[in-house]
């Protein structure tokens, strides 16, 4: 019971919620476009767990079924399965396809902030 309060936040959106969850957000967002028939973005969903809990407060994490959502996909490019998209102020500023580690997203999103920072 305690696992559900200590689980970290990771929202599902859908094409009618993208925008207000990805583009009004305050903070960074990760996106995560996967499905549920696919191994790689199961094995991918612990690592998305260990970022959400790494970054819990300053990135936000949405995941996106792509199956469900094909408009979102095609929109953004999405050829294969896991995709990650990082944007920043509402802007896509980095992606990322395939099975990575909690260390690699963490530095690109390190990356990312820098540069949105350098930026501003």
């Amino acid at each position: 019971m305690d696992e559900k309060r200590i689980k970290p936040l990771i929202v599902e959106v859908d094409e009618s919620t993208f925008d207000s969850e990805v583009f009004d957000s305050a903070q960074p967002v990760l996106v995560a476009f996967g499905a549920p028939w696919s191994r790689p973005c199961h094995i991918l969903e612990t690592t998305l767990d260990e970022v959400a809990t790494a970054c819990a407060g300053s990135v936000k994490l949405v995941k996106v079924n792509a199956d469900d959502n094909p408009d979102l996909s095609i929109c953004y490019e999405v050829e294969s399965i896991p995709t990650l998209l990082f944007f920043l102020e509402g802007q896509l500023a980095a992606k990322i396809v395939g099975t990575v580690s909690k260390e690699a997203i963490l530095a690109r999103l390190r990356a990312v902030l820098d540069c949105g920072e350098a930026a501003s």
